[in-house]
């Protein structure tokens, strides 16, 4: 049967990549450096696919319809912003797995939106070019996007559980795939707010703490009103981190890397979770 290898958080900061590399700070070299090291880490896991699990930011699906969680089964491209040096076309799918996913979660009580074209945003394809398909072994970017980042949201036990529904429907999937989740997002940030720009570090780094010691317990207690006064209205994007760790229950890992600066409007959080030997 198919099998999760490994998760990891990332930030999609698109400030990161519209840097030219001769403006780099000693705190974007440390940062780029955390992104080469999980595709590094990908690659060791040997893994086929990789679900990002991301974020709507009102630009995918508009007020007309906001899925609470979608999967991608068809055609990717993007990401749709122009990055310097990264490509807007084609994200090879693991079709196949994705339509699985879907399929299975209709028959244990998950109904996912699933598109059949999907031109993704940061939040996918910053993840999907960066660290994943830069890995030959990798036959396919399966998108997964979350209510996460626009009201209403989705609840931080539903985003866990629906990372329980990806990992049963992995582990139902007869095939010797070898599956990578990353949970997509930035910690603490007031997006469109008076406070954009600050960050609140300890936050954070609990936050980080609790996906490194695989304490999904510890950020399925925070209400949404503390999220939002603690980390913002972007910091509920850690429903992203939640539902990888539902894929990866219990799993311990480390914190990779964590930046806050004047170049960013969120604290960027890097960890890995791993899947015992």
């Amino acid at each position: 049967m198919a099998s999760i290898v490994g998760g990891f958080v990332m930030p999609h900061e698109p400030g990161i990549f519209y840097m030219p590399r001769e403006r780099w700070t000693e705190g974007q070299h440390r940062v780029m450096a955390a992104y080469g090291e999980i595709a590094r880490r990908i690659g060791e896991l040997e893994a086929t696919a990789v679900v990002v699990v991301g974020a709507d930011h009102y630009v995918l699906f508009g007020p007309g319809c906001l899925p609470s969680y979608l999967i991608g089964i068809g055609e990717v491209s993007g990401p749709y912003e122009k990055f310097a040096g990264i490509d807007q076309g084609e994200i090879p799918n693991h079709a196949p797995l994705a339509g699985h996913i879907a399929r299975h979660g209709r028959d244990h009580g998950y109904d996912w939106a699933v598109a059949k074209v999907l031109r993704v945003d940061h939040s996918i394809g910053l993840p999907a070019r960066v660290c994943a398909l830069v890995n030959p072994s990798v036959r396919g970017v399966i998108p997964v996007y979350l209510a996460s980042g626009v009201e209403p949201v989705i609840s931080l036990r539903r985003a866990h559980q629906l990372g329980g529904a990806l990992r049963a429907a992995v582990e139902a999937w007869d095939t010797d795939d070898r599956v990578v989740v990353i949970g997509s997002g930035g910690i603490s940030h007031w997006v469109g707010m008076p406070q954009m720009g600050r960050v609140n570090e300890a936050f954070d780094h609990r936050v980080l703490d609790c996906v490194a010691r695989g304490d999904s317990h510890g950020l399925l207690e925070m209400s949404d009103a503390e999220i939002l006064e603690q980390g913002g209205n972007g910091a509920f994007e850690i429903r992203n981190f939640l539902c990888m760790m539902g894929a990866l229950p219990g799993r311990t890992g480390r914190v990779l890397c964590y930046e806050h600066g004047e170049e960013w409007v969120t604290g960027l959080g890097f960890a890995e979770v791993l899947e015992p030997a």
